[in-house]
């Protein structure tokens, strides 16, 4: 099971959000049968079997084995991932296009680039783990409480100027190029 899954086609989104389908998906952190998911979630055993058949052609849940009773087997299924996200593209294929945005310090421009984010990370992963390799990323989330307008437009000029040093220093134009992205967003009120 993966830790996090980036969703790419429609109808596995559509799958996904759906709300039985969404608690089976929840529910199947651990292995389960059908019979099982049903005495959890109240639903009869048939019922949850077509939504797991659903969820499983779209590869949203996988066999994690099978058990044998007497003349019956029982499949055990599991999520393929602890979270899902959906990747911008099962939106629209222009989604997540930073570049049409010419405002970098607009909020637009932010979740464009976290839409490209997650498009390019999730492709990139899922190759990774296709060929059996771990994909080398760097992730830095902190906190910072600026005092005033001034002080942060300070902040961002010098962290500008520190991290355009770096990339001088270390940058080779023969060498595997990397994206860098910095993002600064105030928290929202029930995350502080």
């Amino acid at each position: 099971m993966q830790d996090v899954e980036v969703i790419e086609d429609a109808s596995a989104a559509a799958a996904a959000l759906d709300p039985i389908r969404a608690r089976l998906l929840g529910e199947l952190a651990t292995p389960a049968s059908a019979a099982e998911l049903a005495g959890r979630v109240g639903i009869a055993r048939q019922k949850v079997n077509y939504h797991l058949k659903a969820l499983e052609a779209r590869g949203l849940v996988t066999l994690a084995e099978e058990r044998r009773h007497g003349g019956i087997t029982e499949r055990l299924l599991q999520a393929s991932a602890a979270s899902y996200v959906v990747s911008p593209t099962v939106v629209s294929a222009s989604a997540a296009d930073p570049d049409a945005n010419a405002d970098q310090q607009s909020a637009g421009y932010l979740v464009a680039l976290a839409g490209r984010l997650v498009r390019e990370v999730g492709a990139l992963a899922r190759r990774a783990g296709s060929s059996g390799k771990r994909l080398p990323t760097l992730t830095i989330d902190t906190q910072i409480g600026f005092r005033s307008a001034e002080d942060r437009a300070a902040f961002a000029d010098e962290l500008t100027a520190t991290v355009l040093d770096l990339a001088a220093k270390y940058h080779h134009d023969d060498g595997r190029p990397h994206r860098l992205v910095l993002a600064s967003h105030p928290l929202p009120e029930e995350n502080r």
